[in-house]
Parts: C-alpha cells; structure tokens; sequence
C-alpha cells in the first residue's frame, strides 16, 4: 500500500460513497479519452454545484487529480480537512478581498483618468495595480497621488456625473500557485481547473479566466520536453440541487497543446496575451462540444421539449444519450432559431408545455393516455394498493430522518441566499444547495441516529436488568438497524414515487378521455412537424446527421456509476418464453404500457431470477426525473 497516498485514497472513497448516496445515478461518458499518464489538466464546465463537482470527477477520472480551491474555503473546518486530504491547491481570489472604501469619490471632468475623493484614504485602503469597483464597472489604480487622488489605467464606462461609493479589490500575486501546479504537472500530476473562476447556476458557461492558460504554458515553458495535456469536462445535472437526482460527466477528448504557442508565449508581451488568447479559445470551443448552454430557461424548455418529441418518440435513451442528444439540438436551434417555421414551432411547443401543465402530466406519458375502461380502473386500484403498503414500509425511515431534512433544507437556503446576495452572476444561489445539505447531512445523521441508539439503551438500562456492555453493545447494533432501515426506505420510496407518477395518465384515460384525446392530437402534430423540420435541416448543420441515428443508437453504453438498481427484463422477445404463462404475460404488458416493468432489485437474493415489481432505471425520460425530495415538498 502506497502509505504517501493512503489518505487521498481513503478519502475519495469515503466522499465516493456519501456521493453515491446523494445521487440516484451518476454516468459517465468519454473517461476512456482520459491519458492514463503524464500530466494531465482537466478544465470543467459548468461550474453548477459548488464542492460536488470536484468530488464527482476525482470519483470519475480514475486518477489522483488536486483541484484549486478558494483560499476562503480553506477556513472551512470540514471542508479545509477534505481539501488538505486532497492535496488542494489554495487560491487568494481578489473578489473575496474586496472591501469597502472609506468616503467617496467622482472623476475630474478635465481629466477621465484623474479620480477625485472626499474624505478617502487612498494611501492606506490601495496600492498601484489594485482595482476601484464602482457597481458593475472597475478600474486599475496606476499612480496614488494623494489620500484623495489618485490615477486610473481605463476611464470608467458606466460612470456619470456626482459622488459615488465605491470598492477596493487588491491585486494578489499568484505566482507561488503557479509555481505549485507547475511543480505537479512536472511530477506527472492532475490537476482539475474549474476556468470560469466560481460556482453559478446560469443555463450557460460564463466567460473563461485565462489562468488555465497560463499555468499550461507556464508548465511547458519552465520545463522543456513536457506535454501537458488538457482534458475538457462537461457537468451535466438532471436537479443538481435536489437530492436523489441524476448526473452526466463527459470526458472530451485531450488537447494537445501547440509547440508554437509555447514559443509565442515565452515571448512575452503581445505574444504571450495572443499565445494564451488563442489557447482559451480552443479550450472554450472544446468545452461546448461535452456542455449544454442554453441562452435562457425558456429554450432549455423547448430544446428538451423538441428532443422529446422528435421521433421515435417510443426509444427510451439513457441519461448521456439523452445529454448528447439535447447538445446537437441545441446546436441546431441557435443556427436557425431566427428561422420563420423554427419561431412557430417553438411558440407551438411552448404552448404544449403549457397544457401538459394543465393536465398535470409529463410528455412522454401522454401516448399511455390512450387506454381506459374496468381494466385500467383495476390497475389503478392495484397501484394505489403498491403505493399505500410502500408508505407504510417507507414511514418509520421518512420519520426518523426528518429532522435532517428539516434542518439541512433550513442551512442550504440560509446559505444560498448568502451566496446569492454576495454574487452578481448567480440567479437563484442554486449552486451552492447540494454543497450543503451535503454537509449538513454528513455532520446530523450520525448524531441523530447516535441520539435515538441512546434513548433505546437509556430506555433498556432503566427498564432491564443488563449490564452496561450489553446495553452499549445494543446501542451500537440499533444505529446500525437505524441506519438500513433509513437506507431500504430510501430505495423503496423512489420506487412508490415512480409508481404514484404512474397513475396521473391512467386516472386521465378514465375520467378525461376526450381531453386525453386532442393531447395525443396536438403531440402527433408536433412530432411530426419536428420530425420533418430536423430531416430537413439536420443535414445543413451536421454534415453525419443519419435520420435513422435514434433507430440505431445502441441501448448499451457506459454504465453507470451508480444506479438505482440492477438489470432489469426487457419484455422484447420475452413471449418466447414457453415457461412464462399467459396472464403473466398480460401482467407484463400492462406495466410496460405505463413504463412500469418487472426487474430484478435489491430485495431479492443475490443472483435469483425472482422478478419484483420496481420502476425501469435501464432507461430515463428527463422530464420525468423524480427526486425523493418531492416526499417532503422541498
């Protein structure tokens, strides 16, 4: 055992499994691509899900990679303890130095670079290179004249006339970090860069910092002879802050970076900001190729919408196919958004959206609705028999961990608002939700389930006549009890919750059969005028584009790296079966009509062909993801 790297490894694996917890399923796509070695740099977008996102690709890449983290984070106790484990490069980020400056100040009107305060103290607060940020705007500090003069480099652009507040951000040299990735990379290290510079929940990338740049050039340029490789990740989250929900990793393939560039940056000046420039570029244009960036929520709406309906609408494709799938529509639709037929096809889908909304129903259950009668009424009544004995089986677990979930939706909003109200790029503070129920939950479980061990052997000390070692033995066996009954209700509720999803489009088929109807009127309509749209212009955009790609995309691909649950029967060929009776086989049929299947789980013995009753995990409908948040409304 390699004793340097026995605490990396240890906890990796720990975080490993506190990921899989949090995750229903985690998929990777391309880790094959990975070099398996000499120096690797992996650049990551988008940066969605603050402390997860290093987490999943140390757990994906398969090799030990550092990541760069806020110097702030350090201070952290929990998570400074993971990152020192992890060998994390700290970095002082000038946005977290920012501070207020004292009086204010206004530009001379003889001169735009000349800034004039009123009782400032400009000697003491800034220092030549340092930055003045006045709302949106800043300026680099060039000479300090006075307490209450002082030059900038650039004119303020957004500055009109009086006295204005303002911020003072100091300029930090990072060139022992520079120096510390360059020494990692020398050694044949990894190291994972997230290039935006912060966590945000936007729909799409935010402008790239150069750092990446310079510490690939920097590395190659300090040490002739290296070949620093450049991997690009794309972090693809179905809910990335709801617990329970599911999570594509895809691995581009590496970049080499160009001898030339290396000798324009060594150049320095104008040459080293084109070597660089030129560098970004190319990692931004790898980036795109495994990220989805949607303009707005609205077109994410309709790029998931239109993927949906495209036909054959019937395959059901897993996660990543699903992410691939969305990528080259998305593409498709901003070189033709301005496109007459593509703006009324998507007023068109919108408006779809909208009535499955009313109906209370998702898309893909909308072909189900065509069934009804006494034998979808018996169905319906056999599920709600399966979701009433699966809540009962599921309450005592529900129970004991609801003080966590209590607490940890409290923390995670609490902290969210905070990460909200201090940043100008985030939307909702959505990124930083997981991160802390994460670790709200790592810290309460244990205690809570120690808790409730300690009343049962206070309750038995007081009540028995065992001894004090017996009694701790049971302590120790119930938070062990505790703990797998939280986890099998845990695994047992997803299935009840795609169980109860199930019924809205039975429930429809019977009391609403006519507006059941004009729904599957208006989805035939819309498949098919999409289908035509895309036949036609997936040529213009993608010189490969194959109609028949869905027909033959293979149903097998990187498994996952955690599922839900096992392999599951396909019902394809399953009539020639001579072993399987008839009205089993009608039993069969009828759960596969509403994507509900027999499947081997983990209620049964290891190995045994035993059908039980769960929801299909061999594929995934996107606007079906269930978290098992919905449970307690958060």
């Amino acid at each position: 055992m390699d004793l340097k790297h026995l605490g990396y490894d240890l906890t990796v694996s720990f975080m490993t499994f506190i990921i899989s917890l949090f995750f229903r399923e985690i998929r990777p796509r391309g880790s094959h691509r990975i070099p398996t070695e000499g120096p690797v740099i992996f650049v990551v977008a988008p940066h969605a899900n603050q402390f997860v996102d290093p987490l999943l690709v140390m757990r994906e890449c398969k090799r030990r990679v550092s990541f760069l983290i806020a110097e702030k984070s350090m201070h952290q106790k929990f998570v400074g303890f993971i990152a020192r484990m992890v060998h994390a490069i700290p970095v002082i980020r000038p946005q977290d130095l920012v501070r207020k400056g004292k009086g204010t100040i206004h530009i001379d009107c003889n001169d735009m670079l000349h800034v004039i305060g009123t009782n400032t103290q400009f000697t003491t607060q800034l220092c030549p290179s340092d930055m003045i940020l006045m709302g949106e705007d800043k300026a680099q500090v060039v000479e300090i004249i006075s307490d209450t003069e002082l030059m900038i480099k650039h004119e303020f652009k957004l500055l009109d006339g009086g006295e204005h507040e303002y911020k003072c951000m100091p300029h930090v040299e990072q060139a022992s970090v520079y120096q510390s990735v360059h020494d990692a990379l020398n050694s044949g290290g990894c190291i994972t860069i997230f290039p935006e510079g912060g966590s945000h929940d936007r729909m799409e990338m935010l402008p790239l910092k150069a750092g990446v740049t310079l510490m690939a050039l920097g590395a190659m340029s300090q040490y002739p002879g290296l070949d620093v490789k450049i991997v690009p990740v794309g972090l693809n989250y179905f809910h990335a802050h709801k617990f329970r929900s599911r999570a594509v990793i895809e691995f581009g393939p590496p970049l080499t970076i160009s001898p030339r560039l290396v000798e324009m940056y060594e150049q320095g000046g104008q040459e080293k900001r084109q070597a660089c420039g030129k560098l970004l570029n190319t990692i931004y244009d790898a980036l795109k190729s495994v990220t989805l960036n949607a303009e707005s929520y609205e077109t994410l709406m309709f790029i998931q919408a239109a993927r949906r309906l495209y036909k054959p609408a019937h395959r059901k494709l897993h996660i990543s196919q699903v992410v691939d799938l969305n990528r080259r529509f998305l593409i498709g639709y901003n070189m033709n958004k301005d496109d007459p037929r593509v703006v009324e096809l998507e007023e068109r889908v919108l408006a779809y959206n909208q009535l499955l909304k009313y109906h209370g129903i998702k898309d893909h259950q909308v072909p189900k609705t065509h069934v009804g009668g006494a034998h979808t009424v018996l169905l319906i009544c056999k599920r709600l028999f399966l979701v009433l004995l699966l809540a009962l089986w599921d309450f005592p677990g529900a129970i004991l961990n609801l003080p966590v979930v209590i607490v940890a939706n409290i923390i995670s909003q609490k902290k969210a608002a905070e990460a909200l109200k201090s940043s100008k790029v985030k939307i909702a503070g959505r990124d930083v939700l997981a991160t802390w129920k994460v670790l709200v939950g790592l810290g309460l479980v244990p205690l809570l389930y120690s808790f409730y061990s300690l009343i049962v052997g206070l309750v038995l000390y007081k009540t028995t006549t065992l001894s004090l070692w017996r009694v701790l033995q049971v302590c120790v066996c119930t938070w062990f009890v505790i703990a797998g009954i939280s986890y099998a209700s845990l695994r047992s509720g997803e299935i009840g919750l795609d169980i109860a999803k199930s019924l809205k489009p039975m429930i429809m088929s019977v009391l609403d059969p006519s507006g059941a109807e004009i729904l599957r009127q208006n989805r035939n309509t819309l498949s098919a005028n999409i289908t035509d749209l895309i036949n036609e212009y997936g040529p213009k955009t993608f010189p490969d584009f194959d109609v028949d790609y869905i027909n033959r995309m293979k149903v097998v691909s990187t498994p996952p790296s955690r599922s839900s649950s096992s392999s599951s029967f396909n019902l394809s060929g399953l009539t020639t079966l001579k072993t399987f009776q008839p009205k089993f086989i009608d039993t069969l049929q009828d759960h596969q009509l509403f994507n509900w299947t027999y499947t081997r789980d983990f209620f049964t013995r290891s190995g045994s062909n035993t059908p039980s009753l769960i929801s299909r995990s061999n594929s995934f409908s996107a606007d079906d993801d269930v978290s098992i948040e919905h449970v307690y409304h958060i």
